[in-house]
């Protein structure tokens, strides 16, 4: 009765290793390779190597795919160029004007799509903004506005004050001339 209470350091880590009860515990324990007090037996060794092996063989096999391809990829790379390269040489009055061409067209109806997309959202802003909608940016255009509105006014003021300031200050030099010499 005292040996069936007790209990052992391998059946605390038994039972907190595999959570298993009975029977199932154990045979789970054997295909692990450990016994039903968790020590490593012959089996879980042969199961661990034949994972390793098996691991190596995927990797060698996938990468020794993976570098079959890029040499025949390098292969067929040279011989595409050993192949286009006097084509090219015997056509190129003909394929650099015509590339050159192909280009300034692709460039030309790219620019014209841009300047078209960003001319309509202009014209909308402008809409929205002229029928009192207040888009995004309004309110930056009306501080400037009104910036540029006082400055102008101040140029305009000033230049008025220094006209008057200069037109009035020659009628009083006739009038004073005009007195010297009448005197």
């Amino acid at each position: 009765m005292a040996d069936t209470a007790r209990t052992t350091h391998h059946d605390i880590i038994g039972r907190d290793q595999y959570p298993m009860l009975g029977r199932d515990r154990d045979q789970y324990g054997q295909m692990m390779g450990r016994d039903q007090y968790g020590q490593m037996s012959g089996r879980g060794s042969d199961y661990s190597k034949s994972r390793q092996i098996a691991k190596a063989a995927t990797a060698v096999t996938a990468g020794g795919s993976l570098l079959v391809l890029s040499s025949l990829t390098l292969v067929g790379t040279v011989i595409a160029l050993t192949v286009a390269t006097p084509l090219l040489v015997i056509f190129s009055p003909i394929l650099v004007p015509a590339l050159i061409t192909v280009a300034l067209l692709i460039t030309g109806f790219l620019s014209s799509g841009g300047f078209g997309i960003a001319a309509i959202t202009v014209f909308s802003w402008i809409y929205k903004y002229a029928t009192g909608e207040h888009p995004q940016g309004s309110d930056k255009l009306d501080s400037a506005r009104m910036k540029l509105g006082s400055k102008a006014q101040d140029l305009k003021d000033r230049a008025q004050y220094y006209g008057q300031q200069h037109t009035g200050g020659e009628h009083d030099r006739d009038r004073t001339r005009g007195t010297q010499h009448t005197t």
